[in-house]
């Protein structure tokens, strides 16, 4: 039974929650922990490591992607404190986003000729864009992905990522643990895994939406001694999806 959901977005990035709302999202799975890990940002009204909100534990992390020789990972900040250091990282990514945003906003009316039902703002990300898309013209959601503003499409632009170094050790000094997100969505698990070596944890659980052999991840804890952590990867409502048990979530909150 999953009581921790250790990966949830809020709408500080691109999820649908406030943690006004969290709270009844927890009770409806049966979760007493989220962790609130928005993209690439610090929930700014999560002043603490962990706090309560309405009986929830919320642990405050940070889901940062950087890049590394191999292709871009992402990482998973768990305990985390407003360090100068990693809030500089994301302040300086915060305004890429919005410039990035801003452009494919441009680009998007342009080649649609339409005015698009959105503005730039802070958290802005293609999700959102793609929402807008869907409203405005006959593209679906999936569609204005991989017709737009998807990677090698017309309307997309990179963003700014960070290293690997600079990302871990920005997380390091802020974090109480720094960890692998989602190890099977990459295109090459086995590299992305190598990447623990520097790390404390890796996401075990995680709802792939098909079958994967753990085998690989559970190598991986074994070899660097890594803490196993899960998560639904939520950006709406509903959390619970994947996550970790009493006994897991107990080994990771004295981690914390």
């Amino acid at each position: 039974m999953v009581v921790a959901d250790l990966h949830v977005h809020t709408r500080n990035s691109d999820g649908s929650l406030s943690l006004e709302t969290l709270p009844d999202a927890a009770d409806a799975a049966g979760v007493s922990t989220v962790a609130v890990t928005d993209h690439d940002r610090l929930h700014p009204d999560l002043p603490t490591p962990v706090a309560t909100v309405d009986g929830v534990t919320v642990v405050h992390g940070i889901e940062l992607r950087v890049a590394t020789a191999d292709g871009r990972i992402d990482l998973l900040g768990y305990g985390a404190r407003r360090t100068a250091e990693l809030t500089s990282l994301t302040e300086r990514l915060q305004a890429d986003r919005l410039e990035r945003g801003a452009a494919i906003i441009d680009r998007v009316e342009d080649r649609l000729g339409i005015d698009l039902p959105i503005e730039p703002h802070e958290g802005i990300g293609r999700p959102h864009i793609a929402e807008a898309i869907s409203t405005a013209s006959g593209y679906s959601y999936a569609a204005a992905f991989e017709e737009l503003i998807g990677e090698d499409c017309p309307c997309y632009l990179p963003r700014d990522v960070p290293t690997f170094e600079a990302g871990v050790a920005a997380l390091r000094e802020a974090c109480s643990l720094v960890g692998l997100a989602h190890p099977y969505r990459y295109d090459d698990p086995e590299s992305a895994l190598a990447h623990c070596s520097a790390l404390g944890a890796v996401e075990r659980f995680y709802p792939y939406g098909r079958d994967v052999d753990p085998r690989a991840v559970d190598r991986a804890i074994e070899r660097y001694d890594l803490l196993a952590t899960g998560g639904s990867d939520a950006h709406d409502d509903r959390l619970g999806e994947a996550g970790l048990d009493a006994d897991a979530y107990r080994a990771f909150r004295a981690a914390l």
